[in-house]
């Protein structure tokens, strides 16, 4: 049956010498590969090609077969185009990382409105906004709302986290156990919101360490989470 769906690019892979696997998150089907046959060949290809940038957001036309693992894209569309995302060198790195985040936690083929409407609203975003060095920090922790494992906050005043837990705590249980920097940063960006990002002041050392800590966060509680293999670039270009 033909469905028309928004959708965000999550990786592509070159298959055979003209065709590209692309895998991406749809409005209404939930995460979806496609075949793209002959997408590479020079007379269409930069053209064809050109949609399918990591975090693209489009607009699809598909034939969609329940039976089938690789599923056919009839028409391809712009839902909104990017001014900075794939230009901006920072933002590329940012791009690159978090493509890889949500590659590796994305697996259902479902529909869920909301996270799609997060993912998409957040990225437009970073495209329009000049100040975003802690932005990855803040996706990733307000995106563990959606996969089920936000911070319990009920208990925010005690002097530890509980990274296993989810929870705060008075006292220290074991090694995933957080205190200090790591504690009140985390406490900053649970009481913030993007617009209101550029306030909270987070020099290069910290903001690796935290980003340590959220990836510890996601495999403690997502079994088959496994760390992004551009994690070294990223920090050594962001940091």
């Amino acid at each position: 049956m033909l469905i028309t769906t928004h959708a965000i690019v999550l990786s592509k892979l070159k298959y055979r010498d003209n065709d590209l696997i692309v895998r991406c998150y749809t409005q209404k089907l939930g995460v979806v590969s496609f075949l793209l046959r002959g997408v590479l060949k020079r007379k269409k290809g930069n053209s064809k090609a050109a949609y399918f940038q990591l975090l693209s957001q489009l607009q699809l036309v598909v034939m969609y077969k329940n039976n089938r693992s690789l599923q056919t894209i009839k028409e391809t569309k712009f839902n909104n185009i990017y001014q900075t995302l794939h230009t901006n060198v920072l933002k590329s790195s940012i791009v690159m990382f978090l493509s890889e985040v949500l590659s590796n936690v994305l697996q259902e083929e479902e529909e869920n409105e909301t996270l799609y409407s997060y993912i998409e609203t957040t990225l437009l975003w970073l495209d329009t906004h000049l100040e975003y060095s802690n932005f990855h920090l803040l996706f990733l922790l307000n995106l563990t709302r959606y996969l089920g494992f936000y911070p319990d906050t009920k208990q925010i005043d005690y002097p530890y986290f509980n990274l296993s837990e989810g929870k705060f705590e008075q006292t220290s249980h074991d090694r995933y156990t957080i205190f200090g920097e790591n504690l009140t940063l985390l406490k900053q960006l649970l009481g913030t919101t993007f617009d209101a990002l550029s306030k909270v002041e987070i020099n290069a050392k910290q903001r690796q360490s935290f980003l340590s800590m959220i990836l510890l966060y996601f495999e403690l509680h997502l079994g088959s989470f496994k760390t992004p293999k551009s994690l070294q670039i990223f920090n050594q270009v962001f940091n």
